[in-house]
């Protein structure tokens, strides 16, 4: 089971005992995969349609506990993907679709489906309590969220820009920075901070994910940590191996070419002592010296034995 689809099946087991937080979730699940139908009696029934089973038995007892009604649930499969099975849950009788969708604010005073969904869709959400029910409705409906053993993501896909601003809206009342996208056909309200995402997680009161999100994002930040200090040390390795390299070569060439003879005692001593032990540091080397020397005074005695070795190159035209 995809890290998505557990996140739904623990927010699917949340059932807000509040008739106005069920009513806020019913309305993002109708929002988002919802249609309402007219017949030409102007008669209303109601369908939400899903390929998750769990949104689908979910939704079903909101409706059932919030308006006391009788859907029913069709199970078909997928045109596309005869593999995938589509529930459907129907609610065809209209005094009980009337109910929902005048307590869901989507029809007007006067029996005219709401045309403005800014208008109805704030009048429901007058509580932070209902905020969160309606974006655990959203994250059910048409949600889902990448597994952040992988990458950080959370995303809602919406039909319409109008949708998608308002759900982004309602994030951003959580100071979640919730950003939009346009992908093909649609329009994606999205989240790519993992704090951001461990936020959503809490205002849609989903703490199990959030405890194995949290986990996750302490072992890779510790991994991270490792590895940024694995490859510091490694530099700092090849650096110095290099450096080395570079100094006994300069020390070989002088001694080849000229000897330590025409040196001055401290570096014909540095320099014997660096041919000696090519692979200790520059404060192992000083601690070797007679009278020991720092770092420091150990750099400046081999760069400027190094100086000396490039003048002896120049000298012989190399």
């Amino acid at each position: 089971m995809s890290f998505s689809s557990e996140v739904k099946k623990e927010l699917c087991k949340k059932m807000s005992t509040a008739r106005h937080c069920q009513i806020g979730e019913i309305t993002a699940v109708l929002y988002l995969c919802g249609r309402i139908r007219v017949d030409e009696h102007d008669r209303y029934s109601i369908y939400v349609q899903t390929e998750n089973v769990t949104v689908a038995r979910k939704f079903y007892t909101l409706v059932k506990k919030a308006f006391q009604a009788r859907p029913t649930i069709v199970v078909k499969n997928n045109e596309y993907l005869k593999k995938t099975r589509v529930y459907r849950v129907n609610i065809n009788n209209h005094e009980e679709a009337l109910r929902l969708l005048k307590a869901a604010k989507m029809i007007d005073e006067y029996g005219n489906l709401a045309v403005e969904t800014e208008k109805w869709s704030r009048n429901v959400l007058q509580r932070s309590c209902c905020k969160r029910a309606f974006l655990r409705g959203a994250f059910l409906a048409a949600g889902s969220m990448s597994d952040p053993e992988k990458n950080y993501h959370f995303e809602i896909v919406c039909s319409g820009e109008e949708r998608a601003e308002e759900i982004q809206r309602v994030m951003n009342e959580f100071d979640l920075d919730a950003k939009t996208i346009v992908r093909k056909k649609y329009h994606v309200v999205y989240l790519k901070e993992s704090s951001s995402i461990v936020d959503t997680l809490n205002i849609m009161e989903a703490p199990l994910a959030l405890m194995q999100l949290e986990n996750i994002r302490i072992l890779k930040e510790m991994r991270n940590s490792v590895n940024r200090r694995v490859n510091c040390e490694t530099a700092n390795i090849n650096k110095t191996v290099t450096a080395a390299t570079k100094q006994i070569e300069d020390i070989q060439y002088i001694k080849d070419h000229s000897g330590f003879s025409g040196l001055a005692p401290n570096l014909r001593e540095t320099a014997e002592v660096r041919l000696e032990y090519p692979e200790s540091s520059l404060k192992e080397l000083g601690a070797m010296l007679n009278p020991p020397v720092g770092k420091s005074g150990v750099n400046h005695r081999l760069r400027k034995l190094s100086e000396i070795a490039q003048t002896l190159r120049d000298k012989n035209g190399k």
